[in-house]
Parts: C-alpha cells; structure tokens; sequence
C-alpha cells in the first residue's frame, strides 16, 4: 500500500486539535486527541513529550495571535500597551484555554522568546531588574482577566429593586463593559509603571551611577 502524500501525524495537526477540544470541553487528554486524529495513543508520542508537550502546542498556537513586533516600538509604554491588546485579542479567541495554559509552566520557545524581549524592554527603559517580573505578572493577570470578561455575558449583573444604584449604573455604562474596563485598567497599570520608572530615575544612588 503507497504511503500518504500528506502525513496522517504533525505538531500542527495535534496542536489544533487539541485546541479544538480545548475550545469545546475546556480539557483534553492525549487520547481524545489520538481518537479525534485517528491514530494509536502511542503514534502521538513519536512528535510529543506526552501531555505536558501537547499544551506547550497548544499554547504556541495561541499565542501566534500575540504581536512580538509590538515591543520594537517606541517608547516603552507604548510597545507594552500594543503587545498587551495583542495577547488579549489572542487569548480571548480562546477562553476555556485560559486556566489550562495559565496553570502550566511556561516552556515554549516561542512563547518564552517574547517574554525575553519584554524583560528587555523594560529593562531598557530603566526599570530595576526587581521590579521587571511583578510587572509583567500583573500586566498578565490584567489581561487574561479581561480575555476572560470578554467571554462573559454583556450583562453580567441582573439588578432587582432593591438595588437601584445597581441598575443605575449598569444603564450609564453603556455597551462594551468588558472593553471600557479594559482601557481603564490597561491605562492605570502603565500610569503606576511610570510613577515606578519616575521614583527610581531620581533615586539620589541612580543620579550619580549617572553623572559618574
């Protein structure tokens, strides 16, 4: 029998379809994936390092969406911003992959290699070596809270008569919650990472590291 032109097992193959159970049940096993392929369990793990490799696929297809190029830009708050919508957009095309990837370490190369560039940025910006991984932590959980409020039903809160101020409010905020408290958000963490580069810019030891 001739061999298939198109080979039956890729990274991509299983990549996408484990995202697709991903996006459907919220979970997958290297099972349901070799089913959903047609293949033996054990055919996977020829192009994978068992389940622990197949999220790491699925986090680089996720994260193709994220645009790396934003953090060239200049200057550094505009590159953070541009690269946080970017990840958002990417990770609200896929919700329920959220708490899988979010609870996994981080080993893709690709998906590490943008991490490198923004602990370069922001170390290029002058921030202290310290301060840089609690940023980008907290710009993380920012971002993947609100990919996650996008998935949310417009109107989250149901408000009754005993909760007039409630209502009041919902009906002055308009449409687009998730998108409004987003910006907001988004432009108080880059307001407090400039209040933070502007205490340690005047540092009495930085100014004369600088004039030494």
């Amino acid at each position: 029998m001739a061999r298939p032109r198109t080979p039956l097992l890729d990274r991509e193959r299983i990549a996408a379809t484990a995202l697709q159970l991903v996006a459907e049940h919220g979970e997958f096993s290297v099972p349901q994936v070799a089913r959903a392929l047609g293949v033996q369990t054990a055919s996977l793990y020829h192009h994978v390092d068992g389940r622990a490799g197949v999220v790491e696929l699925v986090r680089e297809l996720v994260s193709e969406g994220i645009a790396g190029e934003a953090l060239a830009l200049a200057p550094w708050d505009r590159a953070l911003e541009e690269w946080a919508r970017s990840y958002r957009a990417a990770f609200a095309a896929y919700p329920r992959a959220i708490p899988l990837l979010m609870t996994t370490p981080v080993r893709a190369p690709r998906v590490l290699a943008h991490y490198e560039r923004a602990v370069g940025l922001l170390l290029a910006a002058g921030f202290p070596v310290e301060r840089v991984m609690p940023l980008l932590t907290g710009l993380e959980n920012l971002v993947l809270g609100s990919a996650l409020d996008l998935a949310a039903p417009e109107a989250m809160w149901e408000p009754t008569p005993q909760t007039p101020l409630l209502a009041g409010a919902l009906a002055a905020g308009g449409p687009g919650r998730a998108d409004a408290a987003f910006d907001l958000a988004l432009a108080g963490f880059l307001a407090y990472a400039r209040t933070l580069l502007a205490g340690t810019e005047a540092r009495p030891d930085r100014a004369g590291a600088s004039s030494g």
